[in-house]
């Protein structure tokens, strides 16, 4: 994909058990494993050879939460770090050198973590496209108050022709990339009051040709349904934890 600056341009696992994760991704969405160019400790999932998302054995020694994290396209880590700061919200790793790259995660205002990312990025991943997560969405208890922060600091702008613009909903705010959405910041604060009780975080959704047959699978391999299928805009949903404890959608018919 092109270098956007403020576009998502990977997702990445915080693994503990690396042989037990990939075994039960692996079931459940098909994906095979290689080593990863950003060095030791970093895998990457693939898909019939496409890449999907990264596996990060390094963030344990870091002191990081399991968790998936949604990384941002950046020019200037540094710079956006500093952004970040200056909006009372948490860089609590970095910017260090990864492989080719330089990476951070941070925290916004209201604890949902995230990542930037400045270097190359994977060859025709794109959110929403072939085997990539199929959409990614950030639970907040203020949509609008969380699209101004991330807007300020990864300078995204109601122009679209700058590459990464936002639209705003009811109670969701949309995040586009060239005019197609990839995701969606959702929870009050926009025709709605805020909502305080609102455990934020970002949410990857990955597609199951299956869902039915994924969710079989996942539990077989030591993960479990947290919430049961439900009907949504993107098809049919449901939420998994995987053995580790990491939070994931998954989306299909």
């Amino acid at each position: 994909m092109d270098s956007v600056p403020g576009v998502p341009c990977w997702v990445s696992l915080t693994v503990r058990d690396r042989q037990a994760t990939e075994d039960f991704y692996g079931s459940v969405l098909g994906w095979s494993f290689t080593d990863s160019s950003l060095g030791p400790g970093f895998r990457t999932a693939t898909r019939e050879g496409d890449p999907v998302a990264g596996f990060n054995e390094a963030a344990v020694s870091w002191q990081l939460p399991v968790r998936w994290t949604v990384f941002f396209s950046v020019d200037d880590a540094d710079l956006v770090c500093e952004r970040v700061r200056e909006r009372g919200a948490t860089v609590a790793v970095g910017p260090l050198r990864v492989g080719e790259g330089r990476a951070a995660m941070a925290a916004d205002p209201y604890g949902a973590a995230f990542g930037v990312w400045q270097g190359e990025l994977p060859r025709g991943w794109a959110v929403g496209a072939g085997h990539a997560p199929a959409w990614l969405e950030l639970r907040t208890g203020d949509a609008f108050a969380a699209a101004l922060f991330y807007g300020a600091v990864l300078d995204w702008t109601q122009n679209p022709s700058h590459g990464v613009s936002y639209e705003e909903q009811s109670d969701e705010v949309h995040i586009l990339v060239d005019g197609e959405t990839v995701a969606g910041l959702r929870g009050g604060g926009v025709e709605a009051a805020s909502d305080p009780q609102v455990r934020t975080r970002w949410d990857v959704y990955f597609r199951a040709s299956d869902i039915d047959a994924a969710l079989g699978a996942a539990e077989r391999t030591g993960g479990t349904v947290v919430s049961p299928v439900q009907r949504a805009p993107h098809g049919r949903v449901a939420t998994v934890r995987d053995p580790d404890g990491g939070l994931f959608r998954l989306v299909g018919s």
